[in-house]
């Protein structure tokens, strides 16, 4: 299967690129860019184009959100043409005002927001003109290394000594780039095989949270890390923020759809980040002993 893949520094196409690199049955074509030509789909000829989501639309500058939407429909016009299928990734807080439950794939967002709205029409008419597309919905994605990547950015504060101010009235889902990349070459696999069911799809971490709790999570478990190999690093401190006065907004995703059909499970969100403080500070000791021997 090959996958054509957009937005190459992304947090979510560098997490495909390691998936893909420890598979056999996939093969990866990257742009730089966030749109595709007809032309230049047609000389890669791939099964699926991939593209990334906009991480936090709600707060982006109205003139990117609508050049994103532009460059889907642009990707758009050009699967349709050759009938290549199209993989659309887009951010929950196209649900701005939430829901007090869990919210299902087939609820069809319905923002205020105009730049969002804009997003929306682009969604829909995704599923009114092409069968062959996969509308992932996810939770905030997190990595150590991309564009869009949040625990990166963390981390760094933390150690810099930078206060993290993160809203303790919005519940999300925090969701692992890299699980989000198995998944989906898991689905794309799936279809590939005949299994032809397309349609939107909720993917998101376990155990709703607030960004701050998560924001505090994330320092507590640094702070462990570090500690277990022998580093005292005084962390900065995290503050809540509140958006909301009256109530706190929930945009949790309801992921059992694409569990009943792909077999795809949530990842929980704790294991994820532990596993990726292993890695970061698996890759400072590197950097560490590197420097050691540079200076000797």
């Amino acid at each position: 299967m090959k996958l054509l893949i957009l937005d190459a520094g992304h947090c979510l196409s560098l997490a495909l690129v390691r998936e893909a690199s420890r598979r056999a049955d996939t093969e990866l074509v990257i742009e730089q860019g966030s749109t595709i030509t007809s032309a230049r789909l047609e000389a890669i000829a791939p099964d699926a184009v991939v593209i990334p989501p906009l991480a936090q639309p709600l707060i982006m500058a109205p003139a990117d959100v609508t050049a994103h939407a532009d460059a889907v429909d642009a990707c758009l016009t050009a699967c349709q043409s050759l009938g290549v299928a199209l993989v659309w990734c887009v951010s929950d807080q196209l649900y701005e005002d939430g829901l007090d439950v869990p919210i299902d794939e087939h609820v069809v967002p319905a923002p205020r927001d105009e730049s969002l709205r804009r997003l929306v029409q682009t969604g829909d008419r995704i599923r009114a003109e092409f069968k062959h597309h996969l509308i992932v919905r996810l939770g905030p994605l997190f990595a150590l290394e991309g564009s869009h990547a949040w625990l990166n950015e963390i981390i760094d504060n933390l150690v810099l000594g930078q206060v993290v101010r993160a809203a303790e009235d919005v519940i999300c889902c925090p969701t692992s780039a890299d699980a989000v990349a198995m998944a989906l070459i898991g689905m794309l696999q799936q279809q590939a095989s005949g299994a032809n069911a397309w349609g939107a799809y909720h993917l998101a971490g376990t155990e709703p949270v607030s960004a701050f709790t998560f924001t505090s999570m994330v320092r507590t478990q640094l702070q462990t890390h570090l500690e277990g190999r022998g580093e005292q690093i005084t962390l900065s401190e995290v503050q809540p923020l509140k958006h909301h006065h009256d109530a706190k907004l929930r945009r949790v995703l309801n992921c059992r759809r694409v569990l009943d059909v792909f077999g795809v499970h949530q990842k929980p969100w704790r294991l994820e980040v532990g596993r990726m403080l292993d890695t970061w500070c698996l890759s400072r000791e590197a950097e560490r002993v590197s420097d050691t021997g540079a200076s000797a």
